[in-house]
């Protein structure tokens, strides 16, 4: 217990070790007050004056300073980079529907997966979404160690000192937790603490921030704790990531332990039955949303049991057994200055209204996307018109912009009652407005219609293409070349000095033996780099020689082809080498390498054509087997389940499954795994025949690839 009448430098070094270990737990528990149940005990000069005991006795007895000490959540020396974590289990992001038939698609899909009849006997959660920073805390031995943000799923940056400044995150967990527990969450700043932070920074005369989402992100990544602690960020759990045991068996039961170990959770998260009534509840949130201290953008709904949640699993990004409601995207009205087309590195020209500034959910827009030709015109995708009367959208109209949560505004109508009498349909462009090439719209073979998008047929002749290959080709989930960003690609394209030239992806890995070799102009001279940046430019330059085969697919900036699908094609072929040799035996579209093409679950035909065709042009050919000369991409990494009977095998399932799901059998032979195809090739291993199998099982037979039935495929596989 405190004695604050007992001088400092009195206590002996017993007296001290009670007195910090009392303050400790006295000062998490007014936060606990504070922060989780708005009910304070205390003011909070009085909260500071236990503070200042406790650093007082901490400076004299330096070797008694607690993991758990208040003091270690705030003022720790300022870092000079955030550092790397990997996630012991990947921070995957979730699937998004956005209507009342789009709820029901997503439940009858659960029981359709698990091999139900939509009965109302499976569970869900729902629960507000809140709109912050997601974040993952790790506990070992009860002792918060690590929090790191969500980064690209895989990988996040340690935030941990800036973390422990948030007062509503406990830096231990009570007796009982298991030995390793990861709780995850997000990171928000409520509105109130927001609006108290604008009206201080205007009140010295500095720049307000736009909204709270924004704020507690920025707030986060401070190098220095110490302002991190100045925001006032606060936290909400609702998931976890590796537990060395489980403590509960259903979403529900988590929640309600992670409350138990001190965590802020929501109140308003439900567990119902009913579509009607999670729909209901759907509409509760939406009623009480502009009430709430915190910003939500949706609602979220979980399978509640665990043992479901295992056996229905993963898509390549998101979880089958959860999905996010979102809400109607906000609108406001403002004025189309005037049409500008982009030139993307596909050589899409996307035309960009330029708006008067307008505010939309807290966010000042000032530009939004047309889309296509057809959108500007009222056209939809399948001919239709898509606006009431199908008027088209002119320089000088009146106009519903929208928005929703991140996504580019848009501009949704227009308002025909103040378009000017003067305003002319606007005439799309066709040439490309960067290098004057022709523009076209292709045909569909197939359907015989036009394609939606217009493109630049000038390839890396097109400034605009090449330019944004190359911010595609060093962007985060490519290369991620630390300080080769969007300007410096601009400045490295425009230099005259060859010595200094970047226009092709190779040309980055020779720009330090150019410039070692060069008399004349050397980076480090030129304004916004100098010595240091450069020798770091260079090293992350070198750092990237090696690299992950999916981001080497995905960095090549072929069409259709986006992480996902990079992941897909770095397991099917494993290499680089065997990946390259099997889209230029593709050529013809027809043949074995094609049909294995095809064949790779999630590769259809129209992404397969594109890979293809990239090959197919000597120019791209030609870049990579000049890039291949500076870099290596690494053989793709096999699913950690080596030791199953069916790892590295290509599967086919056929027939009716009595037992599974297909989609079950699928999940279930990846998770071990398996490569499971569409079709039968001579590269198949084994196929899996149920009742009423067909073509598939005969050509099985027909090339000698092995056939089991179910019950076989359960005994080769062993318990799961």
């Amino acid at each position: 217990m405190a004695n604050e009448k007992t001088p400092v430098e009195t206590l002996s070094e017993e007296a001290a070790a009670a007195e910090l270990a009392f303050l400790a737990a006295e000062l998490a528990r007014h936060d606990e007050l504070y922060h989780g149940k708005d009910q304070p005990e205390i003011t909070d000069a009085d909260y500071d004056r236990l503070k200042r005991r406790n650093e007082a006795i901490e400076a004299r007895f330096p070797a008694l300073v607690r993991d758990d000490s208040p003091s270690r959540r705030v003022g720790a020396a300022p870092l000079a980079t955030f550092a790397p974590i990997t996630h012991a289990r990947p921070m995957l992001s979730l699937d998004n529907t956005f209507s009342d038939e789009d709820v029901r698609d997503f439940v009858a899909s659960v029981y359709r997966f698990l091999g139900q009849m939509p009965d109302d006997s499976i569970a869900f959660t729902a629960e507000p979404k809140i709109d912050g920073l997601s974040m993952s805390l790790r506990y070992e031995n009860g002792r918060l160690v690590t929090a790191a943000t969500r980064g690209d799923g895989t990988t996040g940056e340690n935030v941990t000192a800036n973390i422990l400044t948030i007062g509503e995150i406990p830096n231990r967990l009570p007796a009982g937790a298991p030995v390793v527990a990861e709780v995850r969450g997000e990171v928000y700043m409520a509105k109130s603490d927001f609006l108290a932070l604008n009206e201080r920074m205007a009140a010295e005369g500095r720049q307000t921030y736009v909204n709270p989402r924004n704020t507690a992100a920025g707030s986060l990544r401070q190098l220095d704790a110490a302002v991190t602690a100045s925001r006032k960020l606060r936290f909400f759990a609702y998931a976890w990531g590796e537990m060395s045991e489980m403590p509960a068996d259903t979403q529900s039961g988590m929640i309600e332990t992670l409350k138990s170990w001190g965590f802020p959770v929501n109140p308003m998260t439900k567990r119902l039955t009913k579509v009607d009534d999670i729909i209901g509840h759907y509409r509760e949130i939406g009623l009480a949303r502009p009430d709430l201290d915190y910003d939500i953008d949706g609602v979220v709904y979980k399978v509640d049991r665990l043992d479901l949640q295992q056996r229905l699993g993963f898509r390549s990004r998101s979880p089958r057994w959860a999905t996010a409601h979102k809400f109607p995207a906000e609108q406001a009205f403002t004025t189309v200055e005037k049409i500008d087309i982009q030139v993307g590195r596909t050589g899409a020209l996307t035309p960009v209204a330029r708006l008067t500034p307008v505010t939309v959910g807290g966010v000042v827009v000032t530009n939004a996307t047309l889309h296509n030709a057809d959108y500007i015109e009222g056209i939809g995708n399948s001919g239709e018109r898509i606006r009431e009367d199908g008027h088209d959208i002119r320089i000088g109209d009146t106009v519903i912009v929208q928005r929703a949560g991140d996504v580019i505004p848009q501009v949704l109508d227009v308002v025909m009652e103040k378009r000017p009498a003067d305003a002319v349909p606007y005439e799309f462009p066709k040439t490309c407005p960067v290098c004057g090439s022709h523009a076209v719209r292709e045909k569909n073979e197939k359907t015989g219609r036009l394609d939606s998008v217009t493109r630049c047929t000038g390839g890396f002749v097109c400034r605009a293409q090449a330019v944004e290959h190359l911010k595609h080709f060093v962007s985060r989930n490519a290369f991620d070349i630390e300080g080769l960003g969007a300007k410096q690609i601009d400045f490295f394209f425009e230099a005259e000095d060859e010595a200094l030239r970047i226009r092709t992806a190779p040309d980055i890995f020779t720009l330090r033996r150019r410039q070692e070799a060069s008399e004349l102009t050397k980076l480090e001279n030129i304004d916004g780099f100098g010595k240091v940046s450069v020798g770091k430019l260079f090293n992350a330059i070198d750092e990237r020689r090696r690299i992950a085969l999916h981001r080497f697919i995905y960095a090549l900036g072929i069409r259709h082809v986006g992480e996902t699908n990079a992941k897909l094609l770095a397991r099917g072929y494993g290499t680089y080498e065997a990946f390259e040799k099997a889209m230029k035996e593709a050529e013809s579209l027809s043949g074995e390498a094609w049909t294995d093409l095809n064949n790779i679950e999630g590769i259809g035909e129209v992404v397969a054509r594109a890979i293809v065709e990239f090959f197919k042009e000597p120019r791209n050919v030609e870049v990579v087997s000049r890039l291949l000369e500076e870099v290596t991409p690494e053989a793709a990494e096999m699913p950690a389940a080596s030791d199953s009977p069916v790892a590295g095998k290509t599967v086919v399932f056929t027939g009716s499954l009595e037992k599974m799901t297909r989609d079950e059998a699928k999940a279930m032979a990846e998770r071990l795994g398996a490569k499971v195809a569409g079709s039968v090739s001579k590269k198949t291993d084994l196929v899996v025949a149920g009742p009423g199998a067909g073509s598939k099982l005969d050509k099985a037979r027909e090339f000698g690839v092995e056939v089991i039935d179910e019950d076989q495929w359960f005994e080769r596989i062993g318990p799961q």
